[in-house]
């Protein structure tokens, strides 16, 4: 399918393979999409070829992490990162509309056939094809088009400022900015019954306004003036800023006309700047609208579906959504004066030309998208790689390219390529895996998994999406006959747990074997932890180890602690479990863990916990894992003692030894991934015993998740 892209300043429409409508969202097959001249003008400028040092400079954050990674992984792994936010691409739309193609499970009110209105930034893109949640879809009432159902969203955010405004029957609210934004809210207005001042530099605009029922304006610096006689001296009860600049005047100018105990409401994006004066002797209400209503931005909402009490939330965004494409039908909103242009998607960079440089501009542009040529829905991509097949090398497919999985694996799998091919790309999101696909030099790009396990070329696959799909994918791709490496953790219950062992169990009696299955628990793996196993192997009392995990601090609504996560003591200290039980060589017996708790919403159990274990031989190693550590303190620590002798385990950098004569350091932090990929490689050629790391996988992940039901009931 096609899809409108930003790639370094630069407009592109890209065949992508068709996304996939996950629990709660929607397959819509797009027939129209708008342009915003505001926002996606400014994105569009934001990915221009910039300098790198110009980036970070604006975003010192990014900065940070960039350094972080340069100090933990060298030079290398940060080249590689700069190098991929250089050529990233950008999805461009937030506001389209169509048919449903698919609803996915936990949609039970629409079905497909039935014509959509879509918002939100990264769905209702400039695609053929979108999956939107269900709370940014809005069902198209009778008598309303597809071009104009696809104006939701820049009329929900219209419909925001007028809620926030509070503009009631008869009162004198001011619109400043007659944009496209501008003239959806002067209409909006005169529906609920206001008698409307706008102001616009652009008299074409201004006369626009008037025609659809503006009762005074005025195109220059007068405005102050004219406002002063159209309230008889009173001053605006509201003024809405719906204008889209850096200067702070449009405030001002918004602060001046507003009577006293008046409302300023920023729609647009305008400068800040707020004069004192201004405010203080009126004393101003200054609001924000935040884009289409409440709802946006709230993960919970948007993304789980988790709707507002109508009682306590009358006006949410989808609501909006809703109202304003009832009021398209019942006349009180007309799109027909306005300039419009329509393109078909093809034309895509003409469009954004269009807005930026035509004069007299056009309000939006509207792109077409073809109609549907039969019933396939395209999710994958053939990239025309043609490589010698090498009988040696194990191909690979990647299911789930995110942030770990493109810094860290896909570097190692290339500089591994005597040993593996990697074969596809498989992400939710059709670009992002295009564009990896192709700088790696895979064969196919894709969206569904399920494809992949049906190609007789892939020998492997590599798991690393989010973690509540862990276990379903493992068992699917065993069921096809692949080998598995997924990243930890292996499952998110005891039940999921149960279900792969006994799949496992089957597959082991069948004539054809089980594949590999290979947890990515890659800390054993690193030449540190190698070395400090040699150490102790001849040890002849139990160990006694203490390990710190100086993890970080996550907000709460990050994903890890949601139920696609399953929080971070199973998502990432699940790694420690696995190094004690490597280390010490025994099964575990005892466990024993306890959280701290608080009653700030920011200090979590699941980040802020110790727990031990007690082995079979007798050795006790203790975890304590912390969010609350200063940012300058080393993530990690391992101190371990045995026989009169003691090691020092600093961040993967050093290993110091007490009583026993041990120093090894490396320049950079080695945590075992190269190593664990050759293990993995070693394993699927008989090389290392595939039963043995499959048990023992399973009995470190069971550790963890008694571990962590017992953080979470304490």
């Amino acid at each position: 399918m096609k899809q409108v892209l930003f790639r370094s300043g630069k407009v592109i429409v890209e065949d992508v393979p068709a996304p996939q409508a996950e629990f709660g969202q929607v397959l819509v097959r797009v027939a129209w999409s708008c342009v915003s001249p505001g926002t996606e003008l400014t994105t569009a400028a934001a990915t221009s070829a910039i300098s790198l040092l110009d980036r970070f400079r604006h975003n010192p954050a990014q900065l940070r992490s960039a350094f972080g990674v340069l100090r933990d992984c060298g030079l290398r792994k940060f080249s590689a990162m700069v190098q991929e936010r250089l050529r990233v691409s950008t999805p461009s739309g937030y506001s389209c509309a169509g048919v449903v193609l698919e609803v996915g499970p936990g949609v039970a009110d629409l079905a497909p056939g039935e014509r959509v209105a879509c918002a939100g930034s990264g769905y209702a893109n400039h695609a053929e094809m979108v999956t939107v949640p269900r709370n940014l879809l809005a069902r198209i009432p009778d008598g309303v088009n597809l071009a104009d159902a696809a104006t939701v969203a820049i009329g929900a955010i219209a419909m925001q400022g007028v809620r926030r405004a509070q503009g009631r029957l008869g009162e004198l609210v001011g619109v400043i900015g007659l944009g496209f934004v501008g003239q959806l809210t002067v209409q909006l207005l005169k529906a609920a019954g206001c008698r409307v001042f706008g102001m616009d530099l652009d008299p074409a605009r201004v006369a626009q306004a008037k025609a659809l029922g503006l009762d005074a304006a005025s195109d220059d610096l007068d405005a102050v003036d004219v406002a002063r006689r159209f309230s008889e001296g009173y001053g605006l009860d509201a003024v809405l800023l719906t204008a889209a600049t850096k200067s702070d005047q449009p405030l001002h100018l918004a602060m001046q006309i507003t009577r006293r105990k008046g409302r300023v409401v920023v729609v647009g994006d305008v400068g800040l700047g707020a004069r004192r004066e201004l405010m203080y002797a009126k004393e101003l209400d200054l609001l924000i609208s935040t884009s289409y209503g409440p709802g946006r931005y709230d993960v919970s909402y948007e993304e789980e579906g988790l709707d507002y009490p109508y009682a306590y939330v009358r006006w949410t965004e989808n609501r909006n959504m809703h109202a304003y494409l009832e009021l398209i039908a019942a006349g009180g909103v007309n799109l027909e004066p306005l300039t419009i242009r329509r393109l078909p998607v093809s034309e895509a960079a003409e469009a954004y030309r269009i807005l930026r440089e035509e004069r007299p501009r056009p309000y939006t542009v509207l792109m077409e998208y073809p109609a549907a040529n039969g019933t396939c829905i395209p999710r994958q991509i053939n990239l025309g790689v043609s490589r010698p097949v090498q009988v040696s090398t194990i191909r690979m497919a990647i299911l789930g390219a995110g942030s770990f999985a493109r810094s860290v694996h896909l570097p190692n799998l290339q500089r591994l390529n005597d040993r593996f091919q990697i074969e596809a790309i498989v992400t939710r999101r059709g670009p992002q895996g295009v564009a990896i696909a192709r700088q790696i030099g895979a064969r196919i790009a894709g969206t569904d998994y399920r494809e992949v396990l049906a190609d007789s070329a892939v020998d492997a696959v590599l798991i690393a999406t989010r973690h509540s799909l862990h276990a379903q994918m493992v068992g699917e791709a065993l069921r096809a006959g692949k080998h598995v490496f997924v990243e930890k953790p292996l499952a998110l219950t005891q039940e999921e747990l149960q279900r792969l062992e006994n799949l496992v169990n089957e597959l082991y009696m069948s004539p054809s074997g089980c594949p590999v299955v290979f947890v990515g628990f890659n800390r054993r793996y690193s030449p540190y932890a190698a070395r400090l196993r040699e150490l102790v192997a001849e040890r002849s009392t139990p160990l006694s180890l203490i390990y710190r995990m100086n993890a970080g601090y996550m907000p709460p609504e990050h994903w890890t602690h949601g139920a696609e996560g399953g929080g971070r003591l199973l998502g990432e200290a699940c790694h420690i479990f696995d190094l004690f039980r490597f280390l010490v060589g025994a099964p575990a017996v005892e466990v024993h863990a306890i959280g701290v708790r608080a009653a700030r919403s920011d200090v979590m159990p699941l980040d802020n916990f110790t727990a031990t274990i007690r082995y079979a031989e007798g050795s006790v190693c203790s975890l304590l894992y912390t969010a609350q550590g200063g940012r300058d303190l080393p993530k990690e620590a391992l101190e371990l003692h045995w026989d009169g002798r003691s090691c020092l385990l600093d961040d993967y950098r050093s290993l110091r030894g007490f009583g026993i004569k041990v120093r090894l350091r490396t320049r950079r932090q080695e945590k075992g991934h190269p190593e664990e990929l050759l293990a993995f490689q070693r394993t699927i050629t008989g090389s290392l015993d595939r039963r043995a790391i499959w048990d023992e996988a399973v009995e470190v992940t069971r550790t963890a998740l008694e571990l962590d039901q017992q953080v979470r009931n304490r």
